[in-house]
């Protein structure tokens, strides 16, 4: 009989995106094939502290951490384990807790999908579902990712990158600089996090000062993008490693002004039509750009891939690729292959294959330089 994958499926953390991560990782434990798999609950709360137990995601959202344990992934190869990790008023000791085939992280945001747990992972020398250190932080950075996507010619939108120290310093400066980038609107959003946590829809002086204070709760680097007056929302579903491919597109109809976190969340009156439509050619465009994107940030595993696109003329702008996309039943990125052909648990079934794939292709690489004699 063959032995079943253990899997650590990991959420919550330190971040905007905390409640969402829960919501993912409840889709995503609920359609794992107990027939293949074995499952480990890792629950991150918000102060960063690594909890596990059978009922770890119940006792998250209920903020009763009593009954768990305390864990920890030490950051060197060959252990493959949790460790439970006890404290007394003399000692710190460690005990393994679970041994671990892959991962699983379902976070979203800081601290989980800008490439600082997936270097622990790399160091731990474990397989991982989703893009490595490079892709997860080029991904995550919307002002990098813009860079890398200009230097690739691949379409977006005007935009500035700031500090906050310069917003909070030069407030009259940045918002100069802001009204050179186009007319009103104007988007200000965190450069590092997603759910549109953070984003706010400016049309005017007043609306950009407050949008950079509120992107600057979030985030040091905040950016500044033209809006679109007449945009459309369209995303695509990436999956795969050195050779990804792209799903059909959706389309969101966002139930606000435009595609805020109640809107995705909360709202009963946004609309995701799938597929989206669009003339063959203008679907055969967005594939072909967002599989480029994602290749152009080394992403592998999976990517949601995001598209402003005018409404007028059908222009295509990359807005942004998310590296780990929200992975509810109603999300996007496993509707959009559920409709292109492959269920949610086969889709979590691909993914842990990608990711084990990707791992054996890393343990072929030499770490160590050895001369000829």
């Amino acid at each position: 009989m063959t032995a079943k994958t253990r899997i650590g499926v990991l959420f919550g953390g330190r971040s905007g995106e905390h409640e969402v991560s829960l919501q993912s990782a409840r889709s995503i434990l609920a359609n794992l094939n107990p027939e293949r798999f074995d499952v480990i609950q890792i629950a991150i709360d918000h102060a960063g502290r690594w909890y596990a137990g059978a009922q770890a995601l119940t006792a998250l959202e209920s903020g009763d951490l009593s009954q768990l344990e305390p864990v920890t992934l030490l950051p060197e190869p060959g252990h493959n384990c949790l460790y439970r990790h006890s404290s007394t008023a003399a000692s710190d000791s460690l005990e393994k807790y679970a041994d671990l085939d892959v991962v699983f992280p379902a976070l979203h945001g800081t601290f989980g999908e800008d490439g600082t747990l997936q270097g622990m992972f790399e160091l731990a020398g474990i397989a991982y579902v989703g893009a490595g250190v490079l892709g997860s932080a080029v991904g995550m950075d919307k002002g990098v990712f813009k860079s890398v996507m200009l230097a690739n010619n691949l379409p977006i939108l005007p935009a500035l990158v700031f500090t906050r120290n310069q917003v909070e310093s030069e407030i009259e400066k940045v918002i100069t600089a802001a009204e050179n980038i186009s007319a009103y609107p104007l988007f200000t959003k965190p450069a590092n996090l997603g759910s549109s946590v953070g984003i706010t829809k400016c049309r005017s002086r007043a609306d950009i000062y407050e949008g950079l204070m509120e992107a600057a709760r979030y985030d040091r680097r905040i950016i500044i993008e033209k809006g679109l007056s007449n945009a459309r929302e369209i995303e695509v579903s990436v999956l795969g490693n050195d050779q990804p491919q792209a799903s059909i597109p959706g389309e969101v109809v966002p139930g606000e002004d435009f595609y805020t976190y109640s809107a995705k969340y909360l709202s009963e009156n946004s609309r995701l039509l799938i597929p989206a439509p669009l003339p063959a050619n203008k679907t055969a465009e967005i594939q072909q750009i967002a599989v480029a994107a994602y290749r152009a940030i080394d992403c592998a595993g999976m990517a949601r891939v995001d598209f402003l696109v005018n409404a007028d003329d059908l222009t295509i702008y990359i807005s942004e690729v998310n590296t780990i996309p929200g992975f509810t039943r109603i999300s996007m990125y496993p509707k959009l292959w559920e409709v292109s052909g492959l269920p949610y648990p086969a889709l979590i079934e691909r993914l842990v294959d990608l990711a084990l794939q990707r791992k054996a292709e890393r343990d072929h690489t030499e770490f160590e330089y050895r001369r000829n004699p």
